[in-house]
């Protein structure tokens, strides 16, 4: 479930003109600028304000903030996103539908959506490894982010999912029927589904393959509308996208979520799922629903490049591998071409500091 959302309220350049100055000063900032090179981010964290600088960068904590801020901002983006989405299912499932309905539970996913983008601004808040990985390939995303930013976001989800499973454990135990009880769809108690996603029984793989394929795909298209600014349709102001999303993830819940639970997010499922596992779920997390679970690890990812493609052929006009000759595939059959646009990559990153 998420973004591309650069719901950012920093300015490189005001950035880099204040901070660099100061920083190059001390061996500790020039390991702060390299470790921070190596993850694929910009060298120079987004801060608005930072007073003392000097002395701040004496604390160890300090330099751990400064140089791993955007995937801490992923970590608790995806964090708030599961809280949100988890908690409003066990209101649902703990109260017998007294307290809440799908309506409810596809309201809180899209409201959790839009908070995390919010608190996940300086990232650029994608909350999600197939949205991520689009940006990487289509919008020119630094591929080095890929890794700290995907584990960042599944470890955000195991901790949400957990909270929501501590503050909820009381209900579970006297829905399922006892301390210590743990059940797995479809038993008729089952309250597995409260943190990982589980399809409809009557359900082949491929057919659960495809609801999620269809669900992720118009979620990218969607998310590339909402940030293309050169597209009259899109959001000029990217504080508003997170909003849009709301509604984008409802609508998606809405209409696509009843067969397999529209999970359009690897790190939503398989962190959750792998919470549920560890506190006694047992391996039914994995054999529910055909082994279902590698469903939402694959599809998203399909589909959310599916989408970005589909977008990017018929509609966009700016910088991306469709926009090239022969569909992106030059350098396949060129390696001289490949080799004069790799180096064109490396000079501009040098010139922006990345490297």
């Amino acid at each position: 479930m998420d973004t591309n959302l650069e719901v950012k309220t920093h300015d490189w350049v005001a950035d880099d003109g204040s901070l660099r100055l100061e920083l190059a000063s001390n061996s500790a900032s020039s390991h702060l600028q390299r470790t921070r090179s190596t993850l694929g981010l910009h060298p120079v964290a987004p801060l608005d304000q930072e007073h003392d600088h000097d002395e701040r960068q004496k604390l160890l904590w300090s330099r751990v903030r400064i140089a791993l801020r955007e995937p801490f901002a992923e970590f608790f983006g995806t964090m708030i996103l599961v809280l949100f989405g988890d908690g409003s299912v066990a209101q649902v499932v703990l109260s017998g539908n007294k307290s809440g309905s799908y309506q409810s539970i596809a309201w809180c996913w899209g409201i959790g959506v839009m908070l995390g983008v919010y608190v996940a601004g300086d990232s650029g808040g994608y909350l999600n490894p197939a949205v991520l990985f689009c940006n990487c390939f289509f919008r020119q995303l630094p591929w080095r982010r890929f890794p700290i930013y995907f584990i960042a976001e599944v470890l955000g989800a195991f901790i949400g999912s957990g909270i929501v499973y501590a503050n909820y454990y009381a209900a579970i135990d006297s829905f399922e029927g006892g301390p210590g009880i743990r059940t797995v769809p479809p038993a008729p108690k089952a309250t597995a589904g409260i943190f990982c996603t589980y399809p409809q029984p009557f359900l082949s793989n491929g057919t659960q393959l495809i609801s999620e394929f269809v669900a992720s795909a118009i979620l990218m298209f969607v998310i590339f509308a909402l940030t293309d600014r050169s597209n009259n349709g899109g959001v000029k102001s990217s504080k508003l996208v997170p909003l849009c999303l709301l509604f984008l993830v409802y609508g998606i819940g809405a209409a696509f979520g009843w067969q397999t639970g529209y999970a359009i997010n690897l790190a939503r499922d398989f962190g959750p799922r792998l919470m549920s596992y560890a506190v006694g779920y047992g391996p039914q997390v994995w054999s529910a629903g055909g082994y279902y679970f590698w469903v939402p690890m694959v599809a998203p990812f399909c589909g959310c490049a599916f989408g970005g493609l589909l977008y990017d052929v018929f509609i966009y006009t700016g910088r991306s591998p469709v926009n090239t000759p022969w569909l992106g595939l030059k350098h396949v059959f060129s390696p001289s071409y490949a080799l004069k646009a790799r180096r064109e990559r490396h000079r501009k990153a040098k010139d922006e500091g990345i490297v």
